[in-house]
């Protein structure tokens, strides 16, 4: 694929799994870590001895443009994940996610041209699509801002194309369907359940659980990303990566209860429902295209995904790095 390999976001959680898997196929990877005053590399720090001693750790903010430039040079291949995520925090805070998401990817595209790179894969994500207006989702289908991290999604998207459009940057964009696996945030509803069981709670609180998700496991989505990346078939694309397999939010916690053998009982929070309209309510991911010209499947079915998962926050020193009393926005 590449000399080197810049991967943004790579404290996060896809990121430090692409991170890692990358070393694991002997790639020279730069992981752009968030700067912070502990030097705290996020989940790299938990990596292997053997995975982390191979990493080149660059720190910086992906909004100064300077450091992005410091980042990409010498590159050859930018994966690009740096990005705020939470939904309903971006209802709070709509100027970072701005910032970062849109000017984020700006920045890199802008080094990268200049840098001169071979590829940039854009990570995109399913809520873009906003709730389905037919199923299963391709990639023609309409684009609805229903939240301003979508909104912002969107930007984004439209400024990295823009540079394949006017100025030839060799990109792709992923637009990955609702991850799941270890180091997940609590602010999604499957670590939720899943920390919250862990900790001995008898009532968990959920928002809407009617909606429909395509959940894909957190390495086959890094797989997806790496086909993409080694394809000479895929740039100025885009591409969805998921499962084609759709569940119900009520299914799928109900799935972890039985696989974790709990008598938990669920109820509903008003605070956890998002606003009128903003909801999803449906995702069902046509992962046809990429299927077809990369060969790319999924490995792992939900249940599969969700025994991994569950043994990995069953681990006491993992389930200490999650706070299952709050309610994470």
């Amino acid at each position: 694929m590449a000399n080197k390999i810049l991967v943004t976001g790579a404290d996060g959680f896809i990121g430090s799994h692409l991170t890692e898997e990358l070393i694991r196929r002997d790639y020279d990877v730069r992981a752009f870590v968030f700067y912070n005053s502990f030097n705290s590399w996020g989940w790299l720090d938990y990596s292997a001895p053997e995975i982390k001693k191979n990493i080149d750790v660059f720190a910086g903010d992906i909004r100064d443009p300077n450091r992005v430039k410091k980042a990409v040079q010498g590159c050859d291949v930018v994966f690009h994940l740096a990005a705020l995520i939470a939904i309903p925090y971006s209802y709070k805070a709509p100027d970072s996610y701005v910032d970062t998401n849109i000017k984020g990817t700006l920045n890199i595209c802008q080094a990268a041209l200049e840098n001169g790179c071979k590829r940039v894969i854009h990570t995109s994500t399913s809520e873009v699509y906003g709730t389905a207006q037919y199923v299963p989702i391709d990639e023609k289908h309409p684009l609805q801002a229903q939240s301003p991290y979508s909104a912002s999604k969107i930007g984004a998207d439209s400024i990295a194309m823009s540079y394949f459009n006017a100025l030839k940057l060799p990109l792709i964009i992923a637009r990955p369907f609702n991850a799941y696996g270890p180091r997940q945030s609590a602010r999604a509803i499957i670590p939720t359940i899943i920390t919250q069981i862990l900790s001995g709670k008898n009532q968990i609180k959920l928002g809407d659980i009617t909606p429909t998700r395509d959940f894909t496991y957190v390495r086959d989505i890094c797989n997806g990303f790496i086909t993409l990346a080694e394809s000479d078939k895929t740039v100025g694309e885009v591409f969805n990566i998921g499962s084609n397999y759709e569940i119900s939010i009520s299914e799928t916690v109900n799935t972890i209860k039985k696989l974790m053998k709990s008598d938990v009982e669920f109820i509903t929070d008003k605070q956890r429902i998002r606003p009128e309209k903003s909801e999803v309510f449906r995702l069902w991911c046509d992962n046809s295209k990429i299927s077809k010209l990369t060969g790319f499947k999924p490995d792992y079915t939900l249940e599969r995904g969700l025994k991994e998962t569950i043994n990995w926050f069953s681990v006491p020193e993992n389930l200490l790095k999650y706070k299952g009393d709050i309610y994470n926005i």
